[in-house]
């Protein structure tokens, strides 16, 4: 199984409409989260799950103590999941527009895969630290049957440098992940943010490896 993420930034790059789709199709995944992303990106998969549009709504944030609204192309949305398995089941999330949370019948056993953005502003704002906790909050409530779960997007924490990231954003995600027994396998990449944690009781028995990311070479994954 090979599992990839990117983030499209907003599809400020639309004129290399192509080479983006390029790109996806030379990850050869299984299963590919594309944040900040756009109806416009449309991968070659059987299918595809996304967060609510943000087609004509005004999203409200916390941005320097103060409520602010968000402004979207009608195109966009924060998150899509495109995979070749079948969804057994949709699961709600804190917000539906910043993450989702589908249930996949994989050949290694079902999967849930939660497909997300840690803090649509970053990581220097208020809203951030909530945010997070109750994403943390839906990924303790989504294994607490026993279910695998992969964790995967845009975290806005790097966790092997001082790159990107803050002490309590990193401490909440390590402390979660570990005592729900999940691994960041992305955790020790240099200047990254974007990220794929998987169930230990799913990685179990496997090799994993890790290839470049779509981001620093468009031609790799």
């Amino acid at each position: 199984m090979r599992i990839a993420t990117w983030n499209v930034e907003r599809l400020k790059h639309k004129n290399k409409l192509d080479l983006i789709h390029e790109a996806c199709d030379a990850a050869e995944a299984d299963i590919l989260v594309l944040t900040e992303t756009d109806e416009q990106v449309t991968p070659g998969y059987p299918f595809c799950y996304q967060t609510t549009s943000l087609k004509g709504v005004e999203v409200p944030v916390l941005y320097r103590g103060e409520k602010v609204f968000l402004r979207y192309a009608d195109t966009e949305n924060r998150v899509s999941i495109f995979t070749k398995y079948d969804c057994l089941k949709e699961n709600v999330t804190f917000n539906s527009y910043t993450a989702l949370c589908v249930e996949l019948a994989t050949e290694f056993g079902n999967l849930l895969v939660y497909g997300t953005i840690m803090g649509v502003l970053g990581n220097r704002e208020a809203s951030f630290q909530s945010d997070l906790e109750k994403q943390m909050e839906d990924i303790r409530h989504l294994i607490s049957d026993g279910r695998n779960l992969c964790v995967i997007g845009d975290y806005n924490l790097s966790f092997n440098d001082n790159y990107y990231h803050t002490v309590l954003g990193r401490k909440t995600v390590q402390n979660c992940f570990e005592s729900s027994g999940i691994s960041i396998l992305t955790a020790k990449r240099p200047q990254c943010i974007d990220h794929i944690a998987v169930s230990d009781s799913f990685l179990q028995g496997h090799h994993i490896t890790m290839k470049h990311s779509i981001r620093s070479n468009p031609k790799r994954a």
